[in-house]
């Protein structure tokens, strides 16, 4: 079975080829538009892995790590930030609000994907 992952993200273009790129490697992703629709699709099923944008309307990647983090039964699944804030220091304020992996956008197509893998929970044979 494929991994299902969870991509947020409040601009379409960026969210449909985040959606795509992981389709043609076989994952399984649901695509929301913000912070609140993240949660409600977290509450509803279970993702293998959660992809979010930073800044967001409702409530930004920020709050969407918080309340992941401190529910226990989500505060183990791979939450990772692709986002454009890329100035001196956001890398780690980032990793301070509890994602498991930062990349900056725009992302690159070619190793979008390789990138997410390194946080996907490795499945036994």
């Amino acid at each position: 079975m494929s991994a299902r992952i969870l991509v947020a993200d409040d601009n379409v273009a960026n969210l449909e080829l985040m959606l795509y790129l992981l389709r043609a490697f076989g994952y399984a992703p649901e695509g929301v538009a913000d912070g609140l629709a993240a949660l409600h699709a977290i509450s509803c099923g279970e993702f293998d892995m959660v992809v979010s944008d930073i800044l967001m309307p409702g409530i930004d990647g920020y709050e969407l790590a918080r309340r992941m983090k401190s529910d226990p039964r989500l505060k183990r699944t791979p939450l990772v930030a692709v986002t454009a804030l890329a100035m001196s220091g956001d890398r780690e304020r980032v990793a301070a609000a509890g994602f498991d992996g930062y990349i900056t956008k725009p992302i690159e197509p070619q190793t979008f994907v390789s990138q997410l893998q390194a946080f996907l929970p490795r499945v036994p044979s």
